[in-house]
């Protein structure tokens, strides 16, 4: 049996692999060189451009572009009138922004627990944290697996609640051949390096009701309008223009929405790949008993952002920091998605408490992220594998 690299072996990789990484083409590049060339930085035909592709892919009637992903949330909390007093039910299992965009806006998130099999937020569990408080849910595609929209749809008909799908992770996923985008009230994304399609920082936010899109749009761009159908004062002139709303500038730039429109002619390539590499670990470690892997029924449809593992620690004799960190050293760039929210610093002090969703709990201390981005190869796949395997012989040879 071979030494771990952390005590003196020799590492399955000598380049680390990172667990996340974008991928630009030539044509991407000309397109952001196109653009400084250009006339307009920002504002202009490329942001327009990438609205309408974004529409073509979600099958949402109304698109817009905005600065990155956390904009996205806080514009929807926006559009939405959320706002003191009011409650916003969150999954726990998710990136902090998504619960931020809550107390953005004064209003309370609740945290709902998550489901053991999919790690998505449980229908069940968002009924049980229902109030009469309660103004929306935000949904969370943890991984790019779609949630159980249908099920959170009937939760939220039956309370009069505003369904928003936080699709930061899952661009490209479909649910019963509906893309996602087209079924939740708001959906919202992020073009983060890391995800399937970048911008470099970038968000946007779908909607099919008009008037939740012309409040997406005035809070997103100051809270003003050009349009004179909105305006008090419309035939002031064609230099007018009127502040509506106390909004933001989330604008997102002509020069990252090029990048954007050329990442999305790809974005079906990537979504293969990832199945294709998601494919070869689920059958790889289906074998490995100490290991169960996230629960997907539609995995023909989803494009996965992430892929995670959980370790069985006990069985295994070890800690999940002694896993991470002898991954580590074998080369294989590991992270950790997510730390629950409620157990963030910010949050202990506001009084949340860490035992308020014990899957949640129970699914962060056995949970590490492996590599996943169309950048790796096939031997690049089979390191992770023969990483895992090795820890894992390791620790078995201690029982």
């Amino acid at each position: 049996m071979e030494d771990l690299a952390m005590h003196g072996g020799r590492p399955v990789r000598s380049a680390l692999l990172g667990y996340g990484h974008q991928k630009i083409s030539e044509d991407d590049i000309r397109s952001v060189v196109d653009v400084l060339r250009g006339d307009y930085l920002t504002c202009g035909p490329a942001t327009t451009a990438f609205e309408y592709s974004l529409r073509e892919v979600t099958g949402a009637r109304y698109v817009s572009a905005v600065a990155n992903g956390t904009a996205a949330l806080h514009v929807t909390m926006l559009a939405l009138g959320i706002g003191p007093g009011d409650e916003v039910i969150v999954s726990p299992i998710t990136f902090a922004a998504s619960a931020n965009c809550v107390l953005y806006c004064g209003a309370t998130p609740v945290f709902a627990d998550i489901d053991p099999e999919t790690w998505n937020i449980s229908p069940i569990s968002i009924e049980e944290k229902i109030t009469p408080r309660t103004k929306a849910i935000v949904a969370v595609d943890f991984g790019g697996v779609p949630v159980d929209l249908d099920s959170i749809r009937r939760i939220c008909d039956r309370y009069d609640l505003a369904l928003v799908e936080d699709a930061a992770h899952s661009l490209g996923s479909k649910l019963d051949g509906r893309p996602v985008g087209s079924i939740a009230d708001i959906t919202t994304f992020s073009f983060h390096p890391v995800k399937t399609v970048t911008t470099g920082e970038g968000g946007a936010v779908a909607t099919s009701d008009p008037e939740l899109a012309q409040r997406i749009e005035l809070f997103s761009k100051h809270g003003i309008t050009r349009k004179k159908e909105l305006m008090e004062h419309p035939d002031e002139g064609s230099w007018y223009y009127e502040q509506l709303e106390l909004g933001y500038n989330y604008r997102i730039s002509d020069i990252e929405a090029a990048l954007g429109v050329s990442q999305l002619k790809r974005l079906n390539e990537f979504g293969e790949k990832r199945r294709q590499l998601v494919k070869y670990y689920n059958e790889h470690f289906s074998r490995i008993p100490e290991v169960t892997y996230q629960v997907d029924e539609h995995s023909e449809e989803t494009v996965r952002h992430l892929y995670c593992l959980r370790f069985d620690t006990k069985t295994l004799g070890v800690s999940r920091r002694f896993i991470f960190d002898a991954l580590k050293a074998e080369g294989i760039g590991v992270n950790v998605h997510y730390l629950p929210v409620y157990r963030l610093p910010y949050y202990v002090h506001a009084g949340y408490e860490n035992d308020c969703c014990p899957e949640a709990n129970a699914y962060y201390e056995e949970a590490i992220t492996l590599p996943l981005h169309c950048c790796m190869g096939n031997d690049d796949a089979n390191d992770v594998v023969k990483a895992v395997r090795k820890v894992i012989d390791v620790c078995r040879a201690k029982e």
